[in-house]
């Protein structure tokens, strides 16, 4: 297992199991030195459990932000309950480190397999992250989260391309 994603795991556990926040270990990777937005994504027998992360840095480094979206994904993420200590056995993890967002302004430089999107329009938001099962089109990775900010299918919208590093 990935060191990130080993970070990520224990993270939860020690969260579900002791309602505590796990310490940054002390001998960080380079991946772990980095300052960007991080999302976990937690799956139970290949079903998403919970996901959520930040597309902007808000912690001193990538470790830090394992740690706390891990907690928040396993607790917070409002699709799901919290995780149960009974569940933590069948959980497996992803890490994405996401790039800087770009602002895109011709949809001809998207692919749903290779940049997640972010779509706003005034304050509402929506992210998706690239190389979803089942997002195969441009159109659908709009569409996905152009719901998922509650804008409206004909609402004009501005769009910003990332690209994800994802450890398994």
């Amino acid at each position: 297992m990935h060191a990130l994603v080993e970070l990520a795991r224990r993270s939860v556990e020690e969260y579900v199991r002791r309602r505590k926040v796990l310490q940054l270990p002390h001998d960080l990777t380079p991946e772990m030195k980095e300052r960007l937005g991080v999302f976990i994504c937690i799956k139970k027998r290949g079903e998403l459990r919970g996901c959520i992360g930040t597309y902007q840095p808000c912690c001193e480094n990538v470790g830090m932000e394992i740690i706390r979206n891990a907690v928040a994904a396993a607790s917070q993420d409002p699709r799901f309950l919290p995780v149960a200590e009974e569940e933590l056995s069948e959980l497996a993890y992803s890490v994405d480190i996401l790039t800087a967002p770009e602002k895109v302004d011709d949809l001809r430089g998207l692919d749903p397999k290779e940049f997640g999107v972010i779509v706003s329009c005034g304050s509402r938001r929506g992210l998706l992250l690239p190389d979803l099962e089942g997002v195969d089109t441009v159109a659908d990775q709009i569409r996905i989260t152009k719901m998922k900010a509650g804008i409206a299918p004909g609402e004009e919208v501005e769009v910003r391309r990332f690209r994800v590093r994802r450890y398994t």
